[in-house]
């Protein structure tokens, strides 16, 4: 009987080596995880302020095919290009100088404070537009 005792061993659970190492690599997913989420939500985020540049977009391009004017000439608050926004806290601003389009990130606290994407067009019959702005060198845009 004791020998049917000794070829017999319980599992105790883990060894401290085994838990130290899933810890670790839990470390590290997590350090690389969190950055990486922390982007891509700022990346989703930004897409606001793109989405307010594009309505601008639709305007302008609207303004320039039907007026046929040179593209400095339009401005917010032109024919139907909308005014333009100051940002504020609640509000992401957005503005029409010379047909470049710039929207900016609200006024509140936060890491996308201020990030600027903006659109230049170029050509009167067939308008391209290249963005450009602060949220390129993020890559939020």
């Amino acid at each position: 009987m004791n020998k049917l005792n000794r070829s017999k061993k319980e599992q105790g659970g883990f060894t401290l080596i085994e838990l130290m190492i899933v810890v670790a690599i839990i470390g590290i997913l997590a350090a690389v995880a969190i950055p990486a989420y922390s982007d891509y939500s700022n990346k989703a985020k930004f897409t606001e302020v793109v989405l307010a540049a594009s309505k601008m977009k639709t305007e302008v391009t609207l303004a320039i095919q039907t007026e046929g004017a040179a593209i400095g000439s339009y401005d917010g608050g032109y024919a139907n290009i909308p005014a333009d926004v100051s940002a504020g806290a609640a509000v992401h601003g957005t503005s029409v100088l010379d047909g470049v389009i710039t929207a900016t990130w609200q006024t509140d606290g936060t890491v996308l404070q201020g990030i600027t994407f903006i659109m230049t067009p170029s050509g009167v019959t067939n308008t391209r537009w290249v963005a450009t702005g602060t949220c390129k060198t993020n890559n939020w845009c």
